[in-house]
Formats: C-alpha cells, structure tokens, sequence
C-alpha cells in the first residue's frame, strides 16, 4: 500500500508500506479521508515525543471496511465507517465504568512512544478493532465524517463540565478545538457564549458559528466578559482550549465565584496556577483527555447539522502532497485550519 511516513523529525517519505494485518476481531479499512490534526503537527517536530520515527500518523480519520476478521460480528465489507482514535481495551475497570479514555491498556492510532508504536491512517488502509468502529450515514462526505475525532474531543470537554440550560460560557481559544466546543456549548443549551482569541479572522469564524460575542485577547478581557454576560462576577463556565499559562490565567478570571472551568488545551506540560484565586472563589477544574463514547454523538452533530464543519476545511489534498501540507501548517502563515488528505 501507499502510505505517507514520518522518517525523521520534519521529514516525510510517501511511498510503498506493508500492508496492516488484521487479527479476528479487527478490520481493514480504505481510508478516505483523514484530517491533520495539531498534535500531528508538534509531533511532527518532535516536541510532543509522541510522534518518534518511523511512524505513519494519523488519526481522524473514515472511510470503507475492505476485509474483516473471522470473529467480527455486524460489520461488513463496504460498510461506511469512522473509527476513535483510542484503541482501549475494553475489559479493565476503566472500560467497564464508561472510561474508555483512561484504560491502562490504550494506545493511539498514529503515536510511536516509549511504550508502543501504533501506526495510523495516512495511508491507504489502517487496521482496527471492531469495537472501535462507528457508522457512517449515507450522504455525509468522507471529508466530513473524519470530524468525528476532534468533534467527540469539544463535545467530552462540555460533557465534562456541569453546563445547565442558559449558562454563559467563555471559549479561550478560537482554533479548530474551540470552534468546534463554541458549537458544543451551544447545541448541550449554552445561553451567552463568548469567544476570545488573539487572531481576529478566527473571532469573526467563531461568530459565524454561534459565539455571541468575540474579544481580541487583553488585560481588559475580565471586565468585558462580566459586562457581556451582565454578571459582575463573571460567566457560568470557561472552556480553556490552548494549554499554556495566560490562557489559563484569564479563563480562571473570567467565571464567577463557584463557577467551573474545563481543561482541554495541552500545549504546555506544565503552567503557572492561580492557585488562591482558584481557592478563594472555590472554583471547579476540570481535566478532559479525548473522548469517551461521544463518538455517535458526534456523527449524529454532523449528520444534523448542529455542529458544522464545511467552514472548517481549508484544504482537501492528495495523500502525496502531505508533507508539503504539515510544513505549510507548521509555519502557520496562511491561517489554515482543517487540512484534509485523501490517499
């Protein structure tokens, strides 16, 4: 098969690769899209040490079921399909409590770390466990299906947080995450959203897809949220979706007292804290790692149309022309946000 390997730290090679093999209770996949995701990206450069070479990435990925395994049971050749990046067990105690995202036992399809090496979807065919597979409606696009992933990452975040009814919430961070959480936020009920990035084109995508309101990043942030939510003590929620400490920072100054604020940005492994801040307001943290079982919710997003994600796709490419895609990304100089590769 063709496949599109990271040889060495920013160094790509699409050529010839062994095709997977499947064990009784895998699939084979033909991949027809597959998204590049950020942490693709800071794998790519060797920053995240997830991405060790040689390594076929990618994980948000849908396409068909070319060959099953003797066990796989309610899964057919042709069958529509998108799959979670999360390969887990599905056994341990985690898995059985609904946890999937924390088994001991996961890996990642596309991650090669100390403990494993898993290689994913930019390529021709990827294999899979059966119990990782969704289906894929009829009439939604390949390109559109591959969503799934990250859109199962926005909707565990705000799962993740006690949103009621009418609650004002803050994103932080208007980037491929936030926009698709800002959309979240609002189809789980969200009253007053409010977006807040440094990059204006992002603010005015970031209205267009449901924010309230949009604030360019500053010192005079807080204050602006609290006028636009009519509370002087701040938004119900705050959704972070960078990872880095001013960001942090000004997501814990936006909510009220007693109100939560959910983790999902992972640029930084560590950053300052606020911890007083944090106490004094008994404030609500709450960490959110992927996804755990919003997979069919989030196919059903885009088959209603309550999250949209046509807006998102920059680009839709040949698997060939990947790496020159993952540089164009890594500059960051055209604002590119969803780049889609189809082998």
């Amino acid at each position: 098969m063709k496949a599109l390997t990271l040889t060495a730290y920013h160094q790509f090679e699409f050529g010839d690769a062994p095709e997977p093999e499947i064990g009784p209770e895998d699939v084979l996949i033909g991949v027809r899209a597959c998204g590049i995701c950020g942490s693709d990206i800071h794998g790519m450069d060797g920053s995240s040490g997830r991405r060790q070479p040689p390594i076929i990435m990618g994980h948000e990925a849908a396409g068909e079921i070319m060959k099953i395994g003797s066990a796989v049971t309610n899964w057919r050749e042709g069958d529509r399909v998108t799959f979670d990046s999360t390969v887990y067990c599905g056994k341990c105690p985690s898995c059985l409590a609904g946890n999937v995202n924390l088994c001991p036992n996961r890996n990642v399809l596309g991650v090669s770390c100390d403990d494993y090496r898993r290689h994913g979807a930019f390529a021709e065919f990827v294999a899979v466990p059966q119990h990782i597979l969704y289906r894929v409606p009829e009439g939604i696009p390949f390109e559109q299906a591959a969503f799934a992933e990250p859109i199962s990452i926005a909707l565990h975040g705000v799962n993740r947080v006690p949103l009621k009814p009418g609650d004002s919430a803050v994103v932080v961070g208007a980037g491929l995450i936030g926009l698709l959480v800002i959309q979240a936020l609002k189809a789980k009920g969200a009253g007053t959203v409010i977006a807040v990035d440094i990059d204006e084109k992002r603010l005015a995508l970031a209205k267009e897809l449901g924010a309230d309101h949009s604030l360019v990043s500053d010192d005079e942030a807080p204050a602006r949220i609290r006028e636009l939510v009519g509370n002087d003590d701040g938004a119900d929620v705050a959704m972070e979706v960078v990872g880095f400490g001013p960001t942090i920072k000004l997501a814990i100054e936006s909510v009220r007292k007693g109100g939560s604020v959910g983790c999902v940005g992972n640029l930084k492994a560590e950053v300052p804290f606020p911890l007083q801040a944090v106490v004094t307001r008994e404030l609500s943290i709450f960490g959110s790692c992927a996804s755990a079982g919003e997979y069919a919710e989030a196919v059903e997003a885009v088959a209603n149309g309550s999250i949209k994600v046509e807006p998102l796709i920059s680009a839709v490419a040949d698997l060939a022309e990947g790496g020159d895609w993952f540089q164009r990304l890594y500059r960051n100089e055209e604002g590119l946000m969803k780049v889609i590769l189809k082998p």
